[in-house]
């Protein structure tokens, strides 16, 4: 999916998703390609903070995206 389309469904994920799931959990756009993905996500564990839902552009060659989870390391 395009970018318009991963933050629409990122939105309605957030929406439906139980609080304790976002707690526990990223919920990310993230490039569609898997290599690419990797390299954002790593990116983004290394400074979480520094990331917002159009960081993931950097990383895309094709402009195609997902919205992905993963569980949040534990402090």
């Amino acid at each position: 999916m395009n970018y318009k389309e991963a933050l629409e469904h990122k939105k309605e994920s957030l929406k439906t998703a139980d609080e304790s799931v976002l707690k526990q959990y990223h919920l990310m756009i993230s490039p569609a390609n898997k290599d690419e993905s990797k390299e954002f996500i790593d990116a983004f564990l290394e400074n979480p903070d520094q990331f917002d839902d159009e960081s993931c552009k950097k990383y895309s060659s094709d402009g195609l995206y997902e919205v992905i989870s993963f569980k949040k390391e534990e402090e």
